[in-house]
C-alpha cells in the first residue's frame, strides 16, 4: 500500500467504540481532510502496522503515518491534536506534550488494554457516510 503524499493515515481499531469515536471526532474537526483512515482489521491497516514494527494481531497502539514516519500512542494523538484548526484542540495537544511521554503512554496503554471492557466493542467496523468514504482506505 502506498500512502498519499498529501495526507497522513491513522490506523485504528475498527471494532473499538472509543477508536470509532476518535475517528468521528477527526472527521468532524479535520476540515481540510488531512487525515485518512485505515482500520487495523483491513489488509491496508495490517500492512501499515507491520511496516512500522507493530503486531497487527495484538496492537495496543494507534498508528499515525505522516511523511513516511510512524507515530504511536500519545505521540500520535498529540501530533494530530496540534494539527487541528481549532485552537482548543491545539492547546490540548500542547498541554499533553508537556507531560512526560512515559507517563502519557502508561495511561494510554492501560486504556488500550482495557478498551473493550471500558468503552465497548462493535461486531463490525465503523461505516463511513458516502461523503466520508473517500477518507478511508478500504483494502
Amino acid at each position: 500500500m502506498t500512502e498519499d503524499a498529501h495526507s497522513a493515515v491513522v490506523v485504528y481499531d475498527g471494532v473499538c467504540l472509543l477508536c470509532s469515536r476518535w475517528v468521528r471526532f477527526l472527521l468532524e474537526h479535520d476540515r481540510q481532510g488531512r487525515y485518512r483512515f485505515a482500520s487495523m482489521q483491513a489488509q491496508s491497516g495490517r500492512q501499515l502496522l507491520q511496516s512500522h514494527g507493530l503486531d497487527p494481531d495484538s496492537p495496543y497502539s494507534m498508528l499515525l503515518v505522516e511523511d513516511g514516519h510512524g507515530y504511536t500512542d500519545t505521540t500520535a494523538i498529540v501530533r494530530i491534536l496540534r494539527s487541528l484548526p481549532d485552537r482548543r484542540w491545539r492547546w490540548l495537544g500542547g498541554l499533553m506534550s508537556w507531560i512526560p511521554r512515559i507517563l502519557r503512554d502508561v495511561a494510554y496503554r492501560f486504556m488500550a488494554r482495557h478498551r473493550y471492557r471500558l468503552f465497548g466493542r462493535s461486531e463490525q467496523c465503523f461505516v463511513p457516510s458516502p461523503e466520508q468514504r473517500s477518507r478511508f482506505i478500504a483494502t
